[in-house]
């Protein structure tokens, strides 16, 4: 894994390697225009068509120069011919220069979108403790603001390359059949303007990168912010979080500024450079023409040629700063689709089909980073259909307990079985089919209660989906809403309490046929009467299930058949209730904390 920055930007050891990060940007974007090959082989036919007609016009207007000033008379027959040649070959250039920008647009759109799709699936393949460790507000900017920069580059950019390739190799030639001499100019301009490209661009790609770093960083922190209105409100203290964003805000604004400050000055130094090409044309033509070794419509045909070859080197010039921010987004989009999913499952992992639900674990050390332990030798047996109790301070490693059964982590030593078999020789689908979860912080989606309670069985009839609740103590309040079962919950049910939303979190646990129950703190965000109302039903829940509870509501626990007590990642003591109260150790003092005081 590459080293993040600190609000989840990527930093990769590349980021010195320019020619690398181009390569890598290009060689993956070609992955996705070879999926459309034809469609982009016609836009480069097209392209070479409408810019050969575009190319045309220089020399027909020379050719109607020189039949006016070729002779005593002019020759209006042929001017006429060549005026209506120029008028057709620049309309039919138009039409086709028109027919290829729409189709580039459409195609964007789907690159785009089979972009936002693999980025998507990455961060769906993605081990947990990647969101862990990087800003969501990060995450969203690669998949809006970066796919929507190279969208826009690839729309609009790549046509403009295309098209003044075509343009500047078809000059070059036009301009060598005319007087090979006088383009001896292009050979001083040329290199100039490729040299000043070339040091402005080395100079502002890392400006581009630390732009969308730094725009990832301001929505990390706005959605970070958004997530917590309320509390920021609770303690007064909006002032304190505009004057944060104020300074996220004004480093984003100086990191597009710089950026596009300095990338702006590639465009006025290349038309610098072939605005002097284009008064040496002028003038070395004209002594051509006075020494009668060019006629007046060639010199007229070269300066023509003299600014379109120039023009799209300007052009290309005027759009290198959005080149360069089509190249950091692009690293960064590609970075994400690229990033290691969770390990694989072994080859020999079988599937875990009716499981009995004994746990072990052995020895067990785990931390979340290699030289910080959190979990030290850590041992324990939970029989199937028993309840398994974890108490402890804040910080003990009661949740990572949790994470490492549902290889959420994978342990750094030591052996976890289920039924006897190490859990890395099941499958990570399976093991966790085989897990119902009611957690502490509930999470609901956009969409009716019925989906919501049917998430872990896709399955389930209306009628599973109504015992469930009724189970759960929720079928009254359900009943209630406007359309039953059929109501609209908003995003992660903001439309309803927290106890609500928990008790629709138990109702879907209570609706999976696992063997294995995880409740971490599940009766947290409910009030003392709704906790009593729903012990009953919690205890149908458990039945026949190996449990495992994570509470700091000591009461909850009382009858677990184990309790484990850990402190600072050990296990200190063990036992039901009545044991370690009698034992007067560490348990009873967190009970007597809760109650005696």
């Amino acid at each position: 894994m590459p080293p993040r920055s600190p609000m989840g930007g990527v930093k990769t050891h590349v980021e010195d390697n320019h020619t690398h990060d181009v390569r890598y940007v290009l060689r993956n974007l070609w992955k996705y225009l070879y999926r459309y090959r034809f469609g982009m082989f016609a836009v480069l036919a097209l392209s070479l068509l409408s810019n050969v007609l575009a190319l045309l016009g220089p020399r027909l207007s020379g050719a109607a120069i020189d039949a006016i000033t070729g002779g005593e008379h002019v020759n209006f027959p042929s001017v006429y011919r060549y005026a209506l040649l120029m008028l057709a070959f620049y309309a039919v250039s138009a039409g086709l220069s028109f027919l290829i920008s729409v189709y580039m647009v459409r195609l964007s759109q789907k690159i785009v979108s089979a972009m936002r799709c693999d980025a998507f699936q990455s961060i769906s393949r993605l081990p947990v403790g990647f969101t862990d460790r990087h800003a969501i507000g990060d995450i969203l900017s690669v998949i809006s603001y970066d796919i929507d920069t190279l969208s826009t580059s690839l729309a609009h950019d790549v046509v403009q390359i295309l098209s003044s390739v075509v343009t500047v190799v078809g000059s070059l030639y036009m301009m060598l059949t005319i007087s090979p001499l006088l383009i001896l100019v292009f050979a001083v301009t040329i290199p100039l303007s490729v040299f000043i490209t070339r040091f402005i661009t080395s100079r502002t790609r890392p400006l581009f990168r630390a732009r969308s770093r730094k725009l990832g960083e301001l929505n990390g922190f706005v959605e970070e912010m958004l997530s917590g209105l309320k509390t920021a409100k609770a303690y007064n203290r909006e002032d304190y979080t505009i004057d944060r964003f104020d300074k996220k805000n004004e480093e984003a604004v100086q990191a597009y500024y710089k950026s596009e400050y300095y990338g702006s000055t590639t465009g006025p130094s290349v038309s610098f450079v072939n605005n002097l090409s284009l008064s040496l044309v002028s003038v070395f033509g004209a002594l051509l023409y006075l020494w009668r070794y060019m006629s007046l419509g060639d010199v007229s045909s070269f300066v023509l040629y003299s600014r379109k070859f120039s023009g799209p080197i300007n052009e290309v010039a005027n759009i290198i700063a959005e080149l360069q921010s089509a190249l950091a987004a692009g690293e960064r989009v590609f970075r994400l689709i690229d990033e290691p999913p969770e390990m694989p499952d072994a080859p020999d992992a079988v599937e875990l089909e009716n499981a009995q639900g004994l746990v072990e674990m052995k020895n067990v050390s785990f931390g979340y980073e290699k030289n910080r332990v959190i979990l030290h030798d850590l041992s324990l047996v939970a029989k199937p259909g028993s309840v398994t109790a974890i108490v402890g301070p804040t910080g003990a490693g009661k949740t990572t307990i949790i994470n490492l059964l549902m290889r959420f982590y994978d342990r750094l030593s030591g052996e976890i079985l289920i039924d006897g078999r190490p859990i890395e020789k099941y499958t990570r689908k399976s093991l966790r089919r085989n897990f119902a979860m009611v957690l502490q912080d509930t999470w609901l989606f956009g969409g009716t209660v019925y989906e919501n309670i049917a998430y872990g069985n896709p399955a389930a009839t209306l009628e599973d989906v109504k015992r469930a609740a009724e189970r759960a103590r929720i079928s009254y309040f359900i009943e209630q809403l406007p359309n039953g079962y059929d109501t609209v919950l908003t995003e992660n049910g903001g439309n309803i309490s927290k106890g609500q939303k928990q008790l629709l979190t138990i109702a879907r646990a209570m609706l999976l046929d696992a063997s294995m129950l995880i409740l971490d703190e599940a009766t947290s965000n409910v009030d003392t009467q709704t906790e009593i109302r729903i012990q009953d039903a919690m205890l149908q829940l458990m039945k026949n299930k190996t449990c495992f509870v994570i509470a700091h509501r000591l009461s909850t626990i009382q009858n677990a058949d184990n309790i484990l007590v850990l402190d600072h990642g050990d296990i200190v003591e063990q036992g039901t209730h009545d044991e370690l109260m009698a034992r007067g150790g560490f348990y009873k003092k967190l009970y007597q904390a809760q109650f005696e005081s």
